[in-house]
């Protein structure tokens, strides 16, 4: 990971509005991934959507963070199985062409 992809938590916080103490408690259900450098603490720019959407689950529709955990599993396997569903069609488009 290069440094110039990582971004502060506390600019994260200060952006979204929404207290360190969130964040930490989405790494600890593994949700997302910080590292620490110095003083501070970083995310990667790539999980900012996922940071996003997490936060309007808890803080919109009031969803604990089991709840969020089990969302995004869920999320996580339709994906998944979106692309094993794209990757067979097209297999099979493949030998529907001989």
């Amino acid at each position: 990971m290069e440094t110039t992809d990582l971004i502060s938590v506390q600019l994260i916080c200060k952006y979204y509005k929404i207290p360190e103490d969130f964040i930490n408690r989405l790494q600890e259900f593994e949700l997302i991934e910080l590292r620490a450098d110095a003083n501070e603490v970083f995310i990667h720019k790539t999980q900012l959507k996922k940071v996003e959407k997490m936060a309007r689950l808890h803080y919109d529709l009031e969803i604990n963070m089991e709840g969020i955990d089990a969302i995004s599993n869920l999320l996580d396997q339709v994906s998944s199985l979106r692309k094993e569903i794209i990757s067979l069609h097209n297999r099979l488009r493949l030998y529907e062409d001989f």
